[in-house]
This record gives structure tokens, C-alpha cells and sequence, in this order.
């Protein structure tokens, strides 16, 4: 009995001991010195002040410009020449026309339904239109009897793209203007389109121009009867 309490007091004893040399070696640890600096993020002594927020400018948002119609025009050539080449469809000579460039000439009925002719008044070329012909901003919609009704597309810098409806009316009539546009090349050159010979508007104005001639002539002729008449009975 004695010599387990012995041992008991033994075991107690070195467990202490163990734990003392344990605890001083970690305060030893703690009292040396560290022989790195890191200096701090600011200095203590002053007070602290939040940095400043620089405010990023905005772009302003605006409508993506469009390229000159020479420009237009040649991308339309190579896009015609690579679907030529693909044996695909070509693209119509409208895609390379805004909405705010064409004129709407006349309306008239054909086997397909309503057609519209439309005007390019850079190029001074005329095209028949019908329902979906696609331009560079915008597509033909519906035609009416004194209307033509687009779907316009105004693509903005952000990459958005707002969609409105816009309507063309159909253009007074001149039967000068529209004889001297039936007098020209139906082949158009530029891009390739082309206005049908002998088209209804084309007819109708050709018909005014021959009216108007005609009742110049006979105007013309009516007067010199007149001032003939009234020198033969002046005479002695």
C-alpha cells in the first residue's frame, strides 16, 4: 500500500514537472525579440480619414452613326458576291438604304398582292417593294392605299435597340418630275436594283404630260388666230 502511494506521488511529481518546463519555455518563446518590421497601414497619431471616392463619368448614350451610302453600297456588293459564291440568295439593293432616304412614288396592285415603288433620293434609282423587303434601318411592314408602313430600328452605343413605327406617305404628284423620272435607265447601276417598264404611276403621268401639251398647243395656236384676226380688220 505504501509503495503504491509512493508511486502515486512519483507520477503526480513528474507530471509537474513536465508542465513547469512546458510554461517556461513558452514564456522564454514569448519574450523574444522579433527580428522583422512591418510597418503599419497609416500612421496612428493622425486622424483617420476615408479615401476618396473618385466618381467614373458615364457615357453618354446615343445612336450608333450611320456610314455614308457609298460605304452601304460597297458592303452590299461584297455581301451579293459572297452569297453568289455560296450559291445562296442575294440580298436586296434595299438593305443598303435607310428609311429616311426613299420616297414612296406610287401603289399598285399586282399578282403577289400590293406593291409599293419607293425612290433612292441619293442615287436618284427606284425599286419596287412588297411587305417584309428588309432596309438598313428598319422593314416594310404593311402597304396601304396612301401609305407605306415601316418598322424602324435605332441601334444605340450600349448595344440596345429600340423598335417605333413610322408610316411614309405617298408623294404629290408632278407630272414633270414623274415623266422625267420614267425617262430614266430603269438598270440601276449602283446596286443593282431596277423599276419595272411601263409601270401604272409611270403611265398615268406619261397621259398628264401629253394633257398638259396638249392644251398648251392648243392655247398657243387659239392666240395667234386671234391676233391674225385682229390685223385683218384693222386693214384699209
Amino acid at each position: 500500500m505504501r509503495d503504491r502511494n509512493r508511486q502515486t506521488q512519483s507520477a503526480l511529481k513528474a507530471t509537474l514537472a513536465v508542465a513547469l518546463l512546458l510554461s517556461l519555455a513558452a514564456a522564454a518563446a514569448a519574450q523574444t525579440a522579433s527580428t522583422t518590421y512591418r510597418g503599419t497601414a497609416r500612421d496612428p497619431f493622425t486622424k483617420y480619414k476615408p479615401a476618396l471616392k473618385r466618381a467614373v463619368p458615364k457615357k453618354a448614350l446615343a445612336p450608333v452613326p450611320v456610314p455614308p451610302i457609298q460605304a452601304r453600297i460597297d458592303a452590299y456588293k461584297a455581301q451579293k458576291l459572297a452569297a453568289m459564291n455560296m450559291q445562296q440568295p442575294a440580298p436586296k439593293p434595299t438593305t443598303a438604304l435607310t428609311l429616311s432616304e426613299i420616297q414612296v412614288i406610287g401603289v399598285f396592285r399586282t399578282p403577289r398582292g400590293y406593291a409599293a415603288m419607293v425612290e433612292a433620293t441619293p442615287i436618284s434609282l427606284s425599286y419596287v417593294v412588297y411587305p417584309g423587303e428588309r432596309f438598313y434601318d428598319g422593314m416594310l411592314v404593311a402597304i396601304e392605299e396612301t401609305r407605306l408602313v415601316f418598322r424602324r430600328q435605332t441601334r444605340w452605343t450600349d448595344g440596345h435597340t429600340e423598335v417605333a413605327v413610322e408610316t411614309k406617305p405617298l408623294r404629290q404628284q408632278n407630272a414633270v418630275a414623274d415623266s422625267m423620272a420614267a425617262q430614266r435607265p430603269s438598270v440601276a447601276g449602283g446596286t443593282g436594283g431596277a423599276a419595272p417598264a411601263g409601270s401604272k404611276t409611270d403611265v398615268n403621268a406619261l397621259v398628264e404630260v401629253l394633257k398638259a401639251l396638249a392644251a398648251s398647243a392648243s392655247e398657243q395656236q387659239q392666240r395667234q388666230q386671234d391676233s391674225q384676226g385682229g390685223k385683218g380688220d384693222g386693214k384699209p
